[in-house]
């Protein structure tokens, strides 16, 4: 057998194997969220956010919107060693993101059903 009947056997298969993939995945929510910052973010955004007093006085005070918020939520990264991850009955995790040019934390309870956001802080 040539070489070109075994590329083009091989890239009739590959394209094949495409074909199916797109129609058992159409139409589902699949996601390759492998990593731990990820994971654990994709679990926070799925719950409902609840404000704290504090965090909703910060963001008022310095002009911080829910957007910017859920911006982090989504490109933020997680600080683990700023993180309590087994406090019971919540873990805390600490978000570090970008608002506005300003390095931003974010202090997050992550329950059952519920995520907190305690507190809102500009880093150095």
């Amino acid at each position: 057998m040539s070489l070109l009947k075994r590329f083009g056997y091989y890239f009739g298969g590959f394209a094949i194997g495409l074909v199916l993939l797109a129609f058992f995945l159409n139409g589902k929510n699949a996601s390759c969220d492998y990593g731990p910052d990820a994971r654990v973010l994709k679990n926070i955004r799925n719950k409902s956010l609840v404000y704290s007093a504090d965090a909703e006085l910060f963001m008022t005070s310095k002009g911080i919107d829910t957007t910017k918020i859920n911006y982090i939520l989504f490109k933020g990264d997680i600080n683990f060693s700023k993180s309590d991850t087994r406090k019971k009955p919540c873990g805390l995790y600490f978000v570090e993101g970008n608002i506005d040019g300003l390095d931003t934390g974010l202090t997050i309870e992550n329950c059952e059903t519920t995520a907190t956001l305690k507190s809102v802080e500009f880093l150095d």
